[in-house]
Parts: structure tokens; sequence; C-alpha cells
């Protein structure tokens, strides 16, 4: 099983890694393509007043501009742990045994701008970008990664839990992936998608399956992982269900 992830805008600081070694990150088929835009993230910060406008930033975020430049040098941390923000909060990593933190290396992969996809374990510096920047030289990211990112999560064997955002499911299809809407259901059973709370359930159930002994191979795995857990995952399509929670 894999479960894609979206990337978040915030990251942690710092690292004890060795700078970024794009051979090592997991689906080198995707380099050339991490290379250019690697490259042209670099060179993007070279102009500053360019880079906040390109990335959307205020002139109180120089930093994010400072991280984008040292790119190549930085240290690195785990994928996993690079990526903060509601939905990492609340997968509560930290709180891991060492065996549902392999499981989780192995079962979790995390949608990037950047990276294309990175697996959890897969060390990565801090950086800015987003689904939806248009670089200068390269043009929207959708066009720069859409073949590449598809050919690869097209031959993923496993059964694919697709819980991008999305800017991020913007950037590639995944035909045969299982997704899942976050909605709350009124007493007549019609049912509301949730907005402010998704990141947080959804963070909840990618830490169900990345730590669950007995790793699901079929959405009926789905649904017994997420009911064992304390939540309601329900089908509405063959490929597609509703996590119902609380309103």
């Amino acid at each position: 099983m894999l479960v894609l992830l979206p990337p978040s805008e915030t990251k942690s600081e710092g690292g004890d890694g060795a700078p970024l070694d794009l051979g090592a990150l997991s689906f080198p088929e995707l380099n050339p393509v991490r290379a250019r835009v690697a490259d042209a993230v670099v060179a993007l910060a070279g102009d500053l007043a360019a880079s906040l406008t390109a990335l959307g930033l205020s002139d109180r975020q120089v930093d994010e501009v400072e991280r984008n430049a040292e790119l190549f040098g930085s240290p690195t941390r785990p994928a996993l742990e690079r990526y903060t923000g509601v939905l990492y909060d609340a997968m509560e990593v930290g709180r891991f045994t060492k065996a549902e933190r392999r499981r989780a290396d192995r079962r979790l992969a995390v949608a990037s701008a950047l990276f294309g996809v990175v697996r959890a374990g897969d060390r990565i510096p801090a950086y800015r970008l987003s689904g939806g920047t248009v670089l200068p030289g390269l043009g929207g990211l959708r066009g720069v990664w859409r073949a590449d990112l598809e050919k690869t999560l097209s031959t993923v064997d496993d059964l694919v839990v697709d819980l991008r955002s999305g800017a991020y499911a913007n950037l590639a299809a995944i035909p045969d992936a299982v997704t899942v809407r976050v909605v709350t259901e009124d007493t007549s059973g019609r049912r509301k998608t949730v907005s402010h709370f998704n990141k947080a359930y959804k963070g909840k159930l990618a830490a169900a399956l990345a730590t669950t002994p007995r790793e699901p191979g079929s959405t009926r795995g789905l649904v017994s992982v997420a009911k064992a857990a304390g939540m309601r995952l329900e089908p509405t399509d063959r490929r597609a269900f509703d996590l119902v929670v609380e309103p």
C-alpha cells in the first residue's frame, strides 16, 4: 500500500542529514525533472523581488527565499519530519514505535512540487514551492511534472490511497487510486464536505494506515483499519470513500 500525502507550506528547520542528494531519493526515474525544477528554484532565489512574486510571499518571508537559495547545501531530514502543519501534527509521528516508523517510511509518500513524490524516509531540505507556482523558464508545474509523474505513479503495484489536496492532485492523475473525502452527516443522512478539519482527519487516517501491523491490500482492508482506529470509512463508488466524522 502507498498512502500519498499532500505536502505543507510550512517546514521544520535544520536537520542532521547530509545535503540534498537526488540520487538517494525514491523513484529515481524522476531525477531529471527534479534537477530541472531544483535548478530553476535556486536560480529564481537569486532575484529576491521575482522570488517573492512567483512564490506568493510577503516582504516578511525573505527567509523562505534564502532557504531556496541554499537548497543544495542545507541539511536534510526525513520528509515525514520535514513537513509540518495540521495534517502532520495529527499523525503524531513522534509517538510511533520503531516498528511503526519502519512501516510508515515504507507505506507513506508525500506529493511535492519540487520532488514530484518522495517516500516518508527520504531526506530532503527545507524549501518553499507550491503546486500552483509558475517558475520562470519552466512555466506551470503541472506541465513540468504531469507526464513523468503520472508514468511513475501508474506503475506502483500496491494499493494507492490518494490524500493529496487539489493543487498537488492536479500535477498528476492516478486513475486507480482510492480517494477519500472528509464529511459530516446530519440526522437526515445528508453529507457535507469538511473544510476546516479536513487535514486533521486525513492525518489521523494516514497514521492508522501507516502503522497497522497488517498492511491492507484491498479497499475492504482500508475500511477495517479505519474501523479499528475508531473511524467510519464508507464507499461512495468503487474507488471513492467518505470519512464520516462528527459535526
